[in-house]
């Protein structure tokens, strides 16, 4: 699917839609497996947490299985699926604003007992010290860093339309993105002590 223009891509997806409103597992595993990078991307893009990305990309899933024969133009299945997963994360967000001002006690969550204690401290602060360097980095770059680290081979002309970018710029881009942030990670003495 890499190679493909996007309308070909949409006539693609719109076929596999027609097929999965007709019961074809295979053809909704498809969609899935498409378009599933794509909408972590809108949802972290939100500025929720893993856990909330996940919660709001499942139930972008399920909202899809529940309308999915309320799509009136198949050839339009990746804008329904990035809107409803942009709704569901700002809907998530704002409740979790109204959540923060609620005086309610929280109940703290217990860490996780699995890594030794020194393990992950290390870890954490490894962690700490990546994610402050790639905030260093240009809103562009930490936009298609997002969605590309979440797939082994990321489809540029996915990536490319959801940024509103060219194709031919995205690889280009991610390279020089991931050697600033590489230069950044070099000379950054708590990195290069982890």
């Amino acid at each position: 699917m890499s190679t493909v223009s996007r309308a070909d891509r949409a006539a693609w997806l719109a076929e596999r839609l027609v097929k999965a409103r007709g019961g074809d597992r295979d053809a909704l595993d498809e969609i899935v497996a498409q378009l599933n990078p794509l909408l972590w991307h809108v949802v972290r893009a939100q500025g929720l947490g893993p856990d909330e990305s996940a919660d709001v990309v499942q139930t972008t899933w399920l909202e899809f299985l529940r309308g999915i024969d309320a799509i009136r133009t198949p050839e339009a299945v990746t804008g329904w699926l990035v809107t409803t997963a942009r709704r569901e994360a700002w809907r998530l967000r704002e409740r979790g604003r109204r959540t923060a001002d609620d005086p309610t006690p929280v109940l703290e969550v217990l860490p996780d007992p699995a890594p030794a204690v020194d393990e992950g401290l290390l870890i954490g602060e490894r962690d700490r010290a990546l994610w402050r360097l790639f905030q260093k980095l240009t809103p562009q770059c930490r936009e298609l860093l997002r969605i590309v680290a979440h797939v082994d081979r990321p489809d540029y002309d996915l990536v490319a339309e959801a940024l509103g970018r060219p194709r031919g710029s995205i690889g280009p881009t991610r390279g020089r993105c991931l050697a600033k942030l590489r230069e950044l990670l070099q000379a950054d003495p708590l990195w290069s002590q982890s």
